[in-house]
Parts: C-alpha cells; sequence; structure tokens
C-alpha cells in the first residue's frame, strides 16, 4: 500500500508528478525499484534538452523539438507493444521503448522541468499530446505533428471505417485520468498474460483513482472469478448493474449474480 499512497500523494500535489506517479505504479510490480533513484536518470537529457532547445519559440515548437530529441535519445515505440514492460514505467526508462502514453510520460516530465506547457490527449487507441493554442496534436513518438485529418485517418485505422472523430477525444487528461489510463493498460496487459493478481492490483487501482464505468466494474469482476472470490466478484457485478443504461447488459449481469446465488452468510 506505500507504494499507492505514494501515487496518490504525487497526483495530489499542487504541481502534479506525473512521471513520479507512474513509478509507484510500476512499484508495486516491481517492489525493488527506486522511483526517485530512476527519476534522476533523466537529469543529463533534460540538461542537454536546457542546452539545445531555442528558449524563444513558442511552446508547441519546443515540445516538437523535445520529442525529436526523445526519439533521438532512443526513446521509441516498443517492439512488444503488449508486453507490460512496455506501460511499466521502470522498464521504458531503462529500455527506452514504450507505449505511447509511457512515452508521453516521460516527455511530460521532461517538459515539466523546462517550463515548457504540455497536455496529455486521451486519444482513443493512442496517446497524443498538445501544447495549449494549437491547432495540431503531437505525436509522442518523434513529434510528428497532427492536423484533424491526421487524427481522422488515425482513428479509422485503428477502429475502421465507421469511426468518427469527436472532439471529447482531443480533451486534455487530468493527471488521475491519465493513471488511471496508464492502470487500464496495465491491467488488459496483465490479464492477456494470464497474471492475474498483477491485473487485480491494477484494476482495484483504476477504480480507486476516480470515476469509473460498468466496463471497470466488470473487468474486476471476472479477476475475482478467475481468483476464486465470489464475494467480491459479485460486490462488482452489483454495482455494474447498478450504473448500467444498457437493458441487454443489465440482463447479462443479472444472470452472472443468479449462477453466483445467494451470499455466504456470515458466522458469529
Amino acid at each position: 500500500m506505500e507504494a499507492r499512497l505514494s501515487c496518490l500523494a504525487c497526483l495530489d500535489r499542487p504541481d502534479p508528478r506525473l512521471l513520479e506517479a507512474a513509478l509507484w505504479i510500476a512499484a508495486e510490480h516491481h517492489d525493488q525499484i527506486d522511483p526517485p533513484a530512476l527519476l534522476h536518470s533523466l537529469d543529463d537529457l533534460a540538461l542537454r534538452l536546457v542546452a539545445t532547445l531555442d528558449g524563444d519559440a513558442s511552446h508547441s515548437e519546443r515540445a516538437q523539438a523535445l520529442l525529436r530529441q526523445l526519439c533521438d535519445a532512443g526513446f521509441r515505440a516498443a517492439e512488444w507493444p503488449l508486453n507490460p514492460t512496455a506501460a511499466l514505467l521502470d522498464e521504458v526508462l531503462t529500455r527506452r521503448r514504450g507505449q505511447p502514453l509511457s512515452i508521453a510520460l516521460v516527455a511530460l516530465e521532461l517538459a515539466r522541468r523546462l517550463e515548457i506547457n504540455l497536455q496529455g490527449i486521451g486519444f482513443p487507441g493512442h496517446f497524443l499530446l498538445r501544447a495549449p493554442g494549437a491547432d495540431h496534436l503531437l505525436e509522442p513518438f518523434g513529434g510528428r505533428r497532427l492536423y484533424m485529418n491526421d487524427c481522422r485517418q488515425l482513428l479509422v485505422d485503428q477502429f475502421g471505417p465507421t469511426a468518427q472523430l469527436q472532439a471529447s477525444y482531443l480533451a486534455p487528461l487530468g493527471p488521475r485520468q491519465m493513471m488511471q489510463r496508464l492502470s487500464r493498460n496495465l491491467r488488459e496487459l496483465h490479464r492477456q498474460g494470464d497474471q492475474p493478481l498483477a491485473a487485480l492490483k491494477d484494476a482495484q487501482r483504476v477504480i480507486e483513482l476516480g470515476a469509473v464505468g460498468v466496463i471497470d466494474h466488470l473487468a474486476r469482476a471476472d479477476l475475482y472469478r478467475q481468483l476464486d472470490c465470489p464475494q467480491a466478484e459479485r460486490y462488482d457485478l452489483q454495482h455494474a448493474l447498478l450504473i448500467s443504461e444498457d437493458d441487454a447488459e443489465r440482463e447479462q449481469v443479472r444472470r452472472r449474480l443468479e449462477r453466483l446465488g445467494a451470499p455466504s452468510a456470515t458466522l458469529h
């Protein structure tokens, strides 16, 4: 629990420490890591950026230059993006490979140190960055500019020709929302890797970090079922039933609850 509390403390600061929070998430899975020491591994890169970035350029131009230099330093797309190492920030800092959100968190930490105004954008399936007021977004891997047509194409590439770009896809995420997204990524990666206990840590963190939907309660219920914890599974199914607004979904949840049967009586 110390790692979880340290993560939350990083997010609740007046000036949130996103990368440190993500490292404390990694510490829940790798308890031997030292998040403050790992943060210092970026010191030399930050000094090089201070020396090379144009201080008179706009925030967007400086952010793009930062992302290009981050790529030149080896921070690129993971060869195996569905491996948890692509989302655990201790591994990302060591290997310099990660998912878009992981690399974006490194960029946001460096931008904070260099006083570059940069936001994380919760684009579906591919985390992006943006300097407030810019007419484009930035790809975390190398800083390519993405305009609206590029964003539409990115959405179609991932979800098919019927996908429609929505304004909410381009909205910046708050600190807790970013850690929720990271936790959801890890939950699914650990689940797919047949690591239910690790996935459960992530599923619990998702719910602790803020507002969640039906899918989050069902995901945790599935893990409790896999781990043979019927009482905990029932709790999440009941919450999913309470907040679901889809009739077919509600019926499926009811059937699962019926199969679980009545809760066990507590003996005194």
